[in-house]
């Protein structure tokens, strides 16, 4: 049974960092791209990082460009994200999903985990 489980969410100031962790079971970690994607209050799921299957190569929302860093431990079957220089428009439950390649889970994910809430509030 093919699981996403993201943690490392919470409450933190502007300018804060925080890394959020996604660890999978039940598939070869190895074999698929990650993709992270937030959904902040009354908006659309959006994509914010992927990671290509050897961890080669990575892609950016541009809103995140140069804050944001997204690496994985395929040995540790997890993958993560660094958050740093974290803005009040950073709020969002921030949901990791799986995809073929990397083009394929910045647009059409696979499966998804539940989520892990961010919120960056004074």
């Amino acid at each position: 049974q093919v699981q996403l489980v993201e943690s490392g969410g919470g409450l933190v100031q502007p300018g804060g960092s925080l890394r959020l962790s996604c660890a999978v079971s039940g598939f070869t970690l190895e074999y698929y791209a990650i993709g992270w994607f937030r959904q902040a209050p009354g908006k659309e799921r959006e994509f914010v990082a992927a990671i290509s299957r050897i961890g080669g190569s990575t892609y950016y929302a541009d809103s995140v460009k140069g804050r944001f860093t997204i690496s994985r431990d395929n040995a540790e079957n997890t993958v993560y994200l660094q958050m740093n220089t974290l803005k009040p428009e950073d709020t969002a439950v921030y949901y990791c999903a799986t995809g073929d390649t990397l083009a394929v889970v910045r647009t059409t994910p696979n499966s998804w985990g539940r989520g892990t809430q961010v919120t960056v509030s004074s």
